[in-house]
């Protein structure tokens, strides 16, 4: 490996940072005469390739950018309707604009220094009384890194924070394929037991230490869960429910029914799909459980002079100070986006956020009614933007045929599929869907 010329092109010299003098300082410092004896060092030989790579020929940075223009051209992007825990969303041009495309915004990558990051932390105390008031338990952290890591790090804090000497957790089976495929890792080294089950019947009999639920369920249905969770308490459990952020506008919160910890994604709040992440996750506690709280949690102090300050508060949580006995690093807690997230709730307000809601709900209804006229039953009669629907044997071509017309739908078995409707919901969607 040669080393790196100081003439080099004007691209490559803005991503290839050693110039001459420091790759010649670098050796001289480790002790190596050529990068390739540092390579010979530091790399072992059974995972290095033995032969030069296959790579075209170089290209200047306008060449770069219209060969990736070209490459992203091929994409045909499909309206999403799969459910899951993803929903498209309208971000607000002056959000868009003004903060997710904004250099002062998007550039935190978490704000350590308060002195210089009032306004992040003065945004994230909108984050966090939002997801207080949409729960129901009264803290809030703010933010955290997706729906799936928040619901393991919600199972590990009940773990943490219970009595129960049961090692067992009983998971929902309503809960979103890839918080059960988290779970699984992250509990199996820890000697945590998962138990998923069907709680349509009731909670299953045995000790437990923790219960996780999804509001509303995969399947889009809409369940009472205050039975359920009221058993698992009555057992010394504690109580994690999952929950669809837009969904708590209109639905019982799970603070109403004692929940002790509320988690999920705040990605329909405003935040693009982004081919699947990242998007913020919420986590809120009932009092008593926010020592154990992880994530960032942002307080409002004073400073020198008398004036209110905001800082971030139990800052002994942190990786990087408590390292082993730590609850979270608050790194992976997503700025950004739950700026983005408490920014969209300012912007539409409490009534504006229902309005969007009930649109959701409101073409789901009217998908239902015109399905079950022409034969195609939903599977529950309880249901807020997520229809599931009995297709016996045809579910590969519905979504095959749905998938040619531009729609993606969701994939539940060979008998039964899934439509999730929300806030960009239109009725050529719907009419797309009941061809």
């Amino acid at each position: 490996v040669p080393p790196v010329a100081a003439s080099l092109p004007p691209f490559a010299a803005r991503h290839v940072g050693p110039n001459d003098d420091a790759v010649t300082t670098l050796l001289a410092t480790v002790g190596t005469p050529t990068l390739d004896a540092l390579i010979d060092r530091a790399v072992p030989a059974g995972i290095r390739v033995d032969r030069p790579l296959d790579l075209p020929a170089p290209v200047n940075e306008a060449e770069a950018i219209a060969e990736l223009r070209a490459l992203a051209a091929r994409s045909t992007p499909a309206v999403a309707m799969i459910g899951d825990g993803y929903h498209r969303t309208h971000t607000p041009a002056v959000i868009r604009r003004n903060v997710l495309e904004s250099p002062s915004w998007y550039t935190a990558y978490t704000p350590y220094q308060p002195e210089i990051s009032q306004g992040r932390l003065e945004a994230l105390t909108t984050f966090q009384p939002m997801i207080a008031d949409l729960t129901g338990p009264p803290i809030a952290n703010a933010s955290l890194l997706d729906e799936a890591t928040a619901v393991a790090e919600a199972v590990t804090l009940m773990r943490r924070a219970g009595r129960a000497a049961s090692s067992r957790v009983v998971i929902d089976a309503e809960v979103l394929p890839q918080t059960l495929a988290v779970l699984r890792t992250r509990c199996a080294p820890l000697g945590i037991e998962l138990d998923v089950a069907d709680l349509s019947g009731g909670l299953p009999d045995g000790e437990l230490f923790g219960l996780v639920v999804q509001s509303p369920g995969r399947s889009g249905v809409v369940r009472d869960l205050a039975p359920v969770i009221a058993d698992a308490k009555a057992r010394g459990a504690l109580v994690t429910v999952a929950a669809d952020l837009l969904a708590l506008t209109v639905l019982t919160s799970p603070g109403t029914w004692g929940a002790d910890i509320a988690v999920g994604s705040s990605q329909r709040f405003g935040v693009p799909l982004f081919a699947g992440g990242p998007h913020a996750a919420f986590m809120a506690v009932r009092e008593g459980l926010e020592r154990s709280l992880p994530g960032r949690l942002v307080g409002v102090s004073v400073d020198a002079n008398g004036a209110p300050a905001y800082r971030l508060a139990l800052q002994t949580r942190e990786q990087h100070i408590r390292r082993e006995k730590a609850t979270s690093n608050i790194c992976t807690a997503q700025v950004l986006l739950a700026v983005v997230a408490g920014m969209y709730a300012v912007w539409h307000g409490p009534d504006g956020l229902r309005a969007i809601a009930l649109h959701a709900h409101r073409q789901a209804r009217r998908l239902a009614a015109a399905l079950a006229a022409h034969g195609v039953t939903p599977v529950h009669a309880a249901f807020l933007d997520t229809v599931t629907l009995a297709v016996p044997g045809r579910a590969d071509a519905v979504l095959a045929a749905a998938a040619d017309a531009g729609v993606d739908l969701g994939t539940v078995n060979a008998d039964h599929v899934r439509v999730a409707c929300d806030e960009t919901t239109t009725d050529a969607h719907l009419a797309v869907v009941l061809t």
